[in-house]
């Protein structure tokens, strides 16, 4: 259940066949991806505390690298235990992603996987492994062309203009296909976290399959500045309600 909303709140991905392909807008001018910055975020689920997620940002020459781990905490361990990690790899101009990596702990599952993203003969390739069962697959799908990731959208998002009121659409490279998504430039609000109050920007992503569309309802707080933070990020669904607060903005 949790990783499904990290997936949700740091990746935003559904599916759409049959429609014209998007293109992945670059960064606005002036906008730049932190050289080096990690974000703590506290998970709850309804008022109960069940998990820390962090994210961490590298500049590596042209490219940017981002890791982020969920991991459960306290009394759900009993219950169910999660260790979720990703790594992805995306050009800091354009944002086109070239690797997102997965190593999936829930449970009794544990699956490890590689998307990689070949610009050069339109197509992404992935690798994925069931530790528990020993199955592999192997699966080469046509790409468009510039695509963003699961855990990539989330702050590619950050690097567009935010005007209320105004929509875009952003393509994901989603496993075996890639993916339209909708995100809503929907109002202004204050947000007050452990770090403050936040004058923010609220972000609802929508699409018509996939992840995004099978986890219920999904908002995203960035602050209202040039950075466009996100500070907040919440799931709604019949299971109830996750949410992510920001606890601590490390930028070094």
């Amino acid at each position: 259940m949790l990783k499904a909303t990290l997936a949700c709140a740091l990746a935003l991905a559904a599916a759409v066949d049959g429609q014209q392909p998007v293109t992945l807008t670059p960064p606005r001018t002036g906008f730049a991806f932190p050289q080096k910055q990690t974000l703590t975020y506290s998970v709850d689920w309804r008022v109960f505390p069940v998990a820390t997620a962090q994210v961490r940002f590298e500049a590596d020459g042209d490219r940017e690298r981002l890791t982020a781990s969920a991991e459960t905490s306290g009394a759900i361990n009993l219950l169910f235990h999660l260790s979720d990690h990703f790594q992805t790899s995306f050009d800091r101009a354009k944002g086109c992603t070239f690797e997102f990596d997965k190593q999936t702990v829930e449970g009794r599952r544990q699956v490890n996987s590689t998307l990689r993203l070949d610009y050069g003969q339109n197509k992404s390739i992935l690798d994925e492994k069931n530790l528990v069962t020993g199955q592999s697959k192997h699966v080469e799908t046509p790409v468009p062309g510039c695509l963003t990731d699961l855990l990539t959208g989330m702050f590619y998002t950050a690097s567009q203009p935010l005007a209320v009121g105004h929509s875009f659409v952003v393509p994901v490279a989603d496993a075996q296909r890639t993916v339209p998504v909708t995100m809503k430039v929907e109002g202004a609000e204050e947000i007050k976290t452990t770090l403050g109050t936040f004058k923010t920007i609220r972000v609802q992503p929508t699409a018509d399959a996939g992840v995004v569309k099978n986890r219920g309802n999904i908002w995203i707080w960035y602050t209202d500045d040039d950075r466009h933070l996100p500070v907040q990020m919440r799931a709604r669904s019949f299971w109830g309600t996750i949410t992510f607060r920001l606890t601590s903005d490390d930028s070094k």
